[in-house]
């Protein structure tokens, strides 16, 4: 069993978030210390998701919130009020995603983001443009190539649309491949009001980072501009960029590490051409690695994540020799004494992947009074893990490149869930 990782230690090393790393700090005996997300959020001034938001989107949309929201795995926010008030009004708005291509396959928390946007999706019924960044994995990572992010780019796409993005409403494209016409001219007009200052300050460049790391946060921001995307709105591009596609706000789902950008972009988005609302932004938790608190699940580590293309055995094995336990030393200890469910990751992935939650919570007290040993708790986990991934490698098997090529094309989106913007 892996050693109890101390919380109450002094902290020696502090945690750090960015766009490509998250380290969790660690105490005076070298443990990781659980990310403390609540401190996090204040730290970077965003609002916490509270009930009052969620009984408003509840009477707003219809829907009951999705489990993440209910359990606070999707935790903070930028303006999500104001996109309630405007679905409301029924006046449009867009979302946007993305996924940094750096592998082959996504693995369980990659998905986490992308199956909740694409909840979000169903539930506003508004358009989606999916942005993959190519680009930046080559230029953020030594080791890959321009090609080879591009066929990653490619393989990770047809993991996107497996996880059941709505084709009439999804616009998935590659940097690599569309990044020109309008977005480019948004990339090089946002690059003209940003300084060095401002992405050393939001990113921690310096005089020896590459100029293509620099410029690449204007490509990642205006991807939230509505006037990056000419085709998507009307049956004809657009041949200019438009002051009234300009005015439609982007609502932005992402895990909490990506929130630089789009601190630089509500900073900036004012002063294009033609200004831009703030996108609103709603962050998720980052999902605990096998090992456990500290960190995230990373596709350089594959002993720290369960993989979608994981076998049932592989995703078994890894589950039992590798995810960090809450429980006691020996069976007759954890029956005295009970288990840790708020450190265990077996039962932390139930919190992801059980919908019910009155079976959540007495899987919780069951843990917590030693009546449910770990093995068991690991055996409920790892269930759910495999379902949920056989189920995703099914419909995985069903994309084809045809398909690919659909979603991949650029074209007007079909949306029924509020108003499509007039063009004068």
């Amino acid at each position: 069993m892996a050693e109890t990782p101390a919380t109450a230690n002094k902290v020696v090393s502090e945690l750090d978030i960015n766009p490509w790393s998250v380290a969790g700090g660690t105490d005076a005996s070298g443990n990781a210390i659980q990310i403390d997300y609540e401190a996090l959020s204040k730290k970077w001034n965003t609002s916490l998701i509270d009930q009052a938001l969620l009984d408003r989107f509840e009477k707003v949309t219809g829907h009951k919130p999705h489990r993440w929201l209910r359990r606070g795995l999707f935790f903070s926010h930028r303006d999500f009020e104001k996109i309630l008030t405007k679905k409301e009004k029924g006046e449009p708005f867009f979302l946007y995603t993305g996924r940094g291509p750096s592998s082959g396959s996504l693995h369980l928390g990659h998905t986490i983001p992308l199956t909740f946007t694409k909840w979000l999706q169903d539930v506003f019924d508004v358009p989606l443009v999916f942005m993959l960044t190519d680009d930046e994995k080559a230029l953020f990572k030594d080791s890959l190539t321009f090609e080879e992010t591009l066929h990653y780019a490619m393989e990770n796409a047809k993991d996107i649309i497996a996880l059941g993005f709505d084709l009439k409403k999804t616009f998935i494209y590659s940097d690599l491949k569309y990044v020109s016409n309008h977005i480019l001219m948004n990339t090089w007009e946002f690059s003209k009001l940003v300084t060095f200052n401002q992405v050393r300050g939001a990113f921690g460049f310096n005089e020896s980072t590459n100029i293509g790391r620099i410029f690449f946060p204007s490509v990642q921001c205006v991807a939230a501009f509505a006037t990056s995307y000419p085709e998507i709105w009307t049956d004809e591009p657009l041949k200019e960029r438009k002051k009234e596609i300009a005015e439609i706000q982007c609502l932005i789902p992402m895990g909490i590490d990506q929130d630089p950008y789009f601190r630089l972009l509500r900073d900036n988005a004012h002063k294009m051409r033609f200004p831009s609302p703030k996108p609103a932004l709603i962050h998720s938790k980052f999902l605990t690695a096998l090992q456990g608190a500290g960190g995230k699940m990373s596709s350089s580590d594959p002993n720290s994540a369960i993989f979608m293309t994981d076998t049932a055995k592989q995703i078994k094995t890894k589950i039992n020799k590798y995810a960090f336990s809450g429980g006691q030393v020996s069976i007759e200890d954890h029956r005295r004494l009970g288990g840790n469910p708020d450190v265990d990751v077996s039962y932390i992935y139930l919190t992801y992947f059980e919908d019910d939650d009155a079976k959540l919570e007495e899987i919780y007290k069951s843990y917590k009074s030693g009546e449910l040993l770990t093995g068991e708790l690991k055996a409920l986990a790892i269930k759910k893990l495999q379902e949920y991934v056989a189920e995703f490698q099914d419909r995985r098997k069903e994309v084809t490149d045809e398909l690919l090529e659909k979603y991949m094309t650029p074209r007007r989106l079909e949306w029924s869930g509020t108003a499509h913007p007039k063009i004068k």
